[in-house]
């Protein structure tokens, strides 16, 4: 594995600096795995005051983070198990994202078919949706009962067989991708002062007592490096690997995970309605029909697994291919080859002692904090992203209990830029006249494209159109990004492999077909401002020969 690091060679210089800073350097903390909840927990830490480093073996939510359904829901499945405190501290955590990312974190509806033969009557899904919006202080649309006419006329997609009735309620979605919105943490946490790399995996962690630190061994597994580095106290945010790591530092925690495999399959779009088409899976289970743009976003499966190395299987594909099917009135019926792309990933599912078969899909997403106080070791449980700001929170008041000082502590760590700062953003593109250089064919303006993004670094990508209008240009033919785009992306986002843009940073990959990206010129052009010289051998061995 080091051999093949090696032969990539490249390291992006923000990335370099980074590395040459974490290099024998002494950290308050040290936050291991960078997704949401590591993201979270090093923006919050680093706003507070604390010194902070974050690394990750693989690339910034490169694991659960960035298999996601890509929506910021507030667990309305967990009203049938009685968590009615959960759900509100869920549906309140979604209206704080949304009031605060409002070009990320939009409303869309649900539009639910409930079958003859369901366990619960069509009636009382309805009210427990009125319970639902009443738990969320009324901050989204009312829900709205659903009789089959209304079904019918409203979502002719939709199968009408055996259905007696639904609901639309509303919940929230990301725009982008979800490992877009989480790097944007990470990004937010290098800002405020921290020390974040990604492809750094943690080789060993002693503790020593007569100094009270932590000596951390990391490797640099792009140079194939070790270095050491000293902290005050450990995060352990690995998601799915949080009980192994434990294991091996010697770590005992009350809780543990257990693990759900969960699928969805992209397809073209399917249904003309901009709503989440929601049913109950042939096992009870619920099945989304979610609307990406021009493609379709379907499934779920939920299958307890022992390990997170996980993929697609032949079984999980007919699963979700035969229930959109079934659940769907298509022109034709969805096939393999209809597939542009497949996500698979663990849910970690904190638990306190052992979980019986029959309570398996019962098992809500909270998340769980423990501290071990002598050392000082957090490990993080469980969790979903619409929590995440709740994690961040909880990790500052921890680690202040542990004698780490945040004197910066109580401001807000996240968020969009200032609403004034959007609005001389808007002045000075349309002084550019800057949507009048969008194409034709895109889905949005670049003016809103450019702020939801990049933010405050919108305003770089203005001046360099402004010098050369040029880079106003799409680079491929199938993605909407700008050559100014690709260049602060090159710059700013630690792009170590291709994959880590057309996948993570971006969802490129996931709504455009290899074939497609393989024939298109500027594939080449991207990776030549992402890579430079090395750009065409890189795009060979990682893209064109798979």
């Amino acid at each position: 594995m080091a051999q093949d690091w090696r032969n990539q060679g490249h390291s992006p210089a923000e990335r370099e600096r980074a590395l040459a800073q974490l290099k024998h350097a002494s950290v308050d903390v040290l936050v291991v795995g960078a997704g949401i909840n590591g993201a979270v927990a090093a923006a919050a830490l680093a706003h507070a005051g604390a010194s902070v480093a974050i690394v990750d073996r693989g690339d910034f939510a490169s694991g659960v983070s960035s298999q996601s359904s890509n929506l910021a829901w507030g667990g309305i499945k967990y009203l049938e198990t009685g968590e009615w405190g959960l759900v509100r501290k869920l549906c309140l955590s979604r209206n704080t994202l949304m009031a605060a990312y409002p070009s990320s974190v939009k409303e869309i509806r649900f539009f639910t078919s409930i079958r003859r033969g369901f366990r619960v009557w069509s009636f009382f899904v309805w009210l427990g949706a009125l319970l639902y919006w009443v738990l969320g202080n009324f901050h989204l649309s009312a829900p709205r009962y659903l009789r089959r006419a209304n079904i019918i006329r409203e979502a002719p997609v939709v199968a009408p067989e055996h259905i007696v009735g639904g609901l639309e309620y509303s919940d929230c979605y990301l725009v982008d991708n979800d490992s877009r919105f989480v790097f944007n943490f990470v990004r937010r946490a290098q800002d405020s002062g921290a020390l974040a790399a990604n492809y750094v995996s943690v080789e060993s962690l002693k503790w020593q007592a007569s100094q009270s630190l932590w000596h951390v061994q990391l490797r640099d597994r792009v140079a194939d490096e070790t270095f050491t580095l000293v902290t005050r106290a450990v995060i352990n945010a690995t998601g799915p690997e949080t009980d192994l790591l434990n294991s091996a530092v010697g770590v005992h925690t009350q809780h543990h995970h257990v693990l759900s495999k969960g699928i969805h399959l992209i397809v073209d779009r399917i249904a003309s309605v901009d709503r989440v088409l929601t049913f109950f899976a042939s096992d009870g289970r619920l099945f989304f029909v979610i609307p990406m743009g021009p493609k379709t976003c379907i499934g779920t499966t939920d299958t307890r697994v022992e390990t997170a190395a996980v993929s697609v299987t032949d079984e999980d594909r007919q699963f979700v291919l035969d229930n959109a099917n079934q659940l769907l009135r298509l022109p034709r019926p969805l096939g393999p080859e209809d597939i542009i792309a497949e996500r698979v990933g663990v849910r970690p599912l904190a638990i306190s002692g052992t979980v019986r078969d029959h309570d398996w899909v019962q098992l809500s997403r909270k998340h769980e904090l423990e501290v071990d106080a002598a050392t000082p070791f957090i490990s993080v449980f469980g969790g979903k992203l619409t929590d995440c700001l709740n994690v961040g929170h909880e990790i500052v008041a921890l680690v202040s209990k542990l004698g780490v000082e945040t004197p910066k502590a109580g401001g807000q760590w996240y968020g969009e830029a200032p609403a004034e700062r959007k609005q001389v953003f808007m002045k000075t593109a349309h002084e550019m006249d800057l949507d009048r250089l969008t194409p034709a064919k895109a889905v949005e303006p670049l003016t809103e494209r450019f702020w939801r993004r990049y933010g405050e670094q919108a305003f770089g990508l203005l001046t360099a159109i402004k010098e050369n209008p040029a880079m106003a240009e799409h680079v491929m033919r199938e993605a909407e990004y700008t050559y100014a785009e690709i260049q602060l992306i090159a710059r700013r986002e630690m792009i170590v492999t291709l994959e880590d843009f057309l996948r993570r940073r971006s969802k490129i990959s996931q709504v455009v077909r290899a074939k497609d990206l393989k024939a298109d010129p500027g594939l080449l052009a991207t990776a030549t401002m992402l890579f430079g010289v090395e750009a065409g051998q890189r795009l060979h061995a990682e893209f064109v020969a798979k």
